[in-house]
């Protein structure tokens, strides 16, 4: 009795490992500068979740049960992300805004998604008896309880960068200017940089899969 609940715990541990990861590579899809293709970006990374779930809970992966099921369950946000893709045609201020609107909705819902999933499976539940009318009530719940963790994490990756710009070494050389655009130092912007040197041809999609993965320490 011992044994299997200390397998489940390892499970949920697991489990929410994955949720984590997913969140934070989602929220970096929501920041891509192209609208759609954040949004397709976005669903890639939550179906990639849901097959590493399957595995954890010893469950069969079906791709498109499991894109019937998060394109059933993420209508609403998915039209909210849409807007906020759009958003990132406006120059300047919409692009900003849009970007940050996006991660936290793309992180919440992907908060959503996991923890639907992962109650489901320790519950007896498989993706091929997935209720979606049952759990769409629990996915709008946890929704809720999404963007306050997205939100969170959005303002420690905001503060890990200021706090590496200011810890950024102040030039000595006279006429000598600090880098105002520092590398990336977060999940976020490391992933952000990814989509665009894929998108460029500069490294192939095989390479972008090793290092997201390498990334978010998959």
């Amino acid at each position: 009795m011992s044994e299997f609940k200390d397998v489940n715990q390892e499970r949920g541990k697991h489990a929410e490992t994955i949720i984590r990861n997913h969140i934070l590579f989602s929220m970096g899809a929501g920041v891509i500068p192209l609208p759609v293709v954040d949004i397709f970006a976005v669903s890639a990374s939550q179906l990639d979740m849901i097959r590493q779930l399957c595995k954890v809970y010893d469950q069969d992966f079906s791709e498109s049960q499991g894109k019937a099921i998060v394109s059933s369950l993420t209508t609403a946000t998915l039209a909210r992300l849409g807007a906020g893709s759009l958003a990132k045609l406006i120059p300047l201020v919409g692009s900003f805004v849009g970007s940050v609107t996006n991660a936290v909705l793309a992180g919440a819902s992907t908060y959503a998604l996991g923890h639907v999933f992962k109650i489901h499976f320790e519950t007896g539940g498989t993706i091929l008896d997935f209720d979606t009318k049952r759990l769409k009530k629990l996915y709008d719940e946890q929704f809720e309880k999404g963007k306050k963790v997205a939100e969170e994490l959005r303002k420690q990756q905001e503060a890990k960068r200021k706090a590496a710009q200011e810890a950024a070494p102040v030039p000595t050389t006279p006429g000598e200017t600090s880098d105002e655009n520092p590398d990336p130092t977060t999940v976020v912007d490391k992933l952000k940089e990814l989509a665009e040197l894929k998108k460029e041809g500069i490294i192939s999609d095989e390479e972008f899969e090793k290092m997201k993965k390498k990334l978010i320490g998959e």
